[in-house]
């Protein structure tokens, strides 16, 4: 055993003359191991003859360090102590909540399911430093180094595990009262040729189609209008201003219908549908705080 060329292999034969050392018996050091006294002395014996030096004195009765295995066994107690330190600290981990978790989210999802219910969770998890990236992208969590992110249910990958994050969701058609009393109500998808819709491009370039569902009439609306957003807060500033009709989540607009800023058209075309999803690797292991935080976004969204 060159010292300069010490590979993992020899550290189980660093770590048993450590503990024969501090024991001083083969017995009880190999108790400690699990092996046999003889399998250890003939451990110690190729150490010794790798390293060309005797490392123990041991004689029927007793086992003593040399010189040599003195000066080893001083600098090996303190990287013993450092690795045992390490693994405490990891094994922590599975005990308490702590470390980082990334997480990604459309942006409009993140500001209304995830940012609200943050201030909580991290009260309750001081230990767990969150970064929390909105993205309106189908991002590769595993790829991007995320540990969880959120899309809605058709569009989850098949490998992934997921929780519900909120109840079911409407979009709804919407409209500034005073753009409605110019322009008139529209009373059936067919007429929304006839006005301004705002429109949404995704980040794959992709303008979004206005999905409408009445029963079993199911309408994919390729709209038109004078304005493109990326960003659904954008579009209900637009929209708050009289811009045009748009199609946006209810809960994003929830405040502005209730204050009367804005008016759901079109209702009896705008059914439920399964709401958005947090999701993570089927095939990782879930750390502490990933779990904690499922959990808790789980009864977040249970209670909401």
């Amino acid at each position: 055993m060159d010292p300069s060329t010490l590979t993992r292999r020899d550290l189980p034969d660093l770590v048993a003359f450590a503990l024969l050392a501090e024991l001083r018996s083969f017995r009880r050091a190999g108790t400690a191991l699990g092996v046999s006294a003889s399998a250890l002395s003939h451990r110690l014996r190729r150490m010794e003859a790798a390293l060309g030096v005797r490392l123990l004195n041991r004689s029927t009765r007793s086992v003593a360090p040399t010189e040599a295995g003195e000066r080893l066994l001083a600098r090996l107690r303190p990287a013993l102590a450092d690795i045992t330190a390490g693994l405490a600290e990891v094994a922590e981990f599975r005990a308490r909540p702590a470390g980082r978790l990334r997480i990604t989210a459309p942006r409009s999802v993140a500001r209304m399911a995830i940012a609200p219910r943050l201030g909580g969770f991290l009260k309750a998890y001081p230990d767990i430093r969150v970064e929390l990236v909105g993205d309106n992208a189908l991002v590769d969590i595993v790829a991007q180094g995320f540990d969880a992110g959120v899309r809605f249910d058709e569009t989850l990958p098949a490998d992934m595990v997921s929780v519900r994050l909120g109840r079911p969701l409407r979009m709804l058609v919407v409209g500034a009262p005073a753009y409605l009393a110019e322009h008139g109500v529209p009373p059936t998808p067919d007429d929304l040729a006839g006005h301004a819709c705002l429109r949404t491009r995704f980040p794959s370039g992709v303008i979004y189609d206005w999905e409408l569902e009445k029963g079993a009439d199911v309408r994919r609306v390729a709209v038109d209008g004078p304005l493109i957003v990326d960003d659904a807060q954008l579009l209900v500033d637009a929209l708050t201003e009289g811009a045009g009709l748009g199609f946006v989540a209810e809960p994003l607009v929830a405040a502005e219908l209730a204050s009367g800023a804005l008016v759901a058209v079109l209702e009896d075309w705008c059914p439920p549908f399964p709401g958005w999803r947090l999701y993570y690797p089927s095939r990782r292991q879930v750390s502490p705080a990933l779990r904690a935080f499922i959990e808790w976004m789980r009864v977040e969204a249970e209670a909401t």
